[in-house]
């Protein structure tokens, strides 16, 4: 199955990985990972791919209303309202056919030193890849997709990946899990 079309949810942060029916999130600060991951996972695994943070950024570029404020709120490090946010995410699920409530989280653990080592280096040329809004990133990210974690760790969907390791050693660690999901590599 090819990649979905790009999308993007900022008010958790996550880019959202998995079939079109069932489904998983991959949650993680800013610079964990998330983005480079979920690319390998449904390279290797055909699963289809919605990015919380290309969905927003997608939007941001159309140059509608919506765009206009995603692109100002990004700017500033804030997050976008949740109601803007779920409309994107409904639009985006009815497009693939994806359920709601996810099968598991892979919930990638990385200090915000890596991270903010990460974003400042990759060089995208993003206005929010700079100390001060990667800050207020981090706090969102505390605020926000902590408690979601939280929230499905209490229902024992978390699976939790070292992602301060380098790429490929964060893959072999996520294909573990699969594994034991009884998840296979497509042919």
């Amino acid at each position: 199955m090819p990649l979905c079309k790009s999308l993007m949810l900022t008010w958790i942060s996550i880019p959202l990985c998995g079939f079109c029916d069932p489904f998983f999130i991959l949650a993680g600060g800013p610079g964990s990972g998330k983005g480079t991951q979920c690319s390998k996972i449904a390279a290797t695994y055909g699963f289809c791919h919605l990015s919380a943070g290309e969905l927003l950024e997608k939007e941001a570029q159309s140059g509608s209303e919506y765009g206009a404020l995603i692109k100002a709120l990004k700017a500033d490090g804030k997050l976008v309202p949740s109601e803007i946010v779920i409309k994107l995410l409904q639009q985006a699920m009815e497009e693939n056919k994806m359920q709601i409530d996810p099968e598991f989280v892979l919930f990638f653990e990385c200090s915000e030193e890596v991270m903010t080592r990460r974003l400042l280096n990759r060089n995208q040329g993003r206005a929010d890849d700079n100390r001060e809004t990667i800050q207020k990133r981090f706090r969102v990210y505390n605020e926000s997709t902590l408690p979601v974690i939280n929230y499905y760790s209490s229902k024992g969907k978390v699976h939790k990946i070292d992602a301060e390791q380098p790429i490929e050693e964060v893959f072999e660690a996520v294909k573990r899990v699969f594994f034991k999901l009884g998840w296979k590599v497509r042919e």
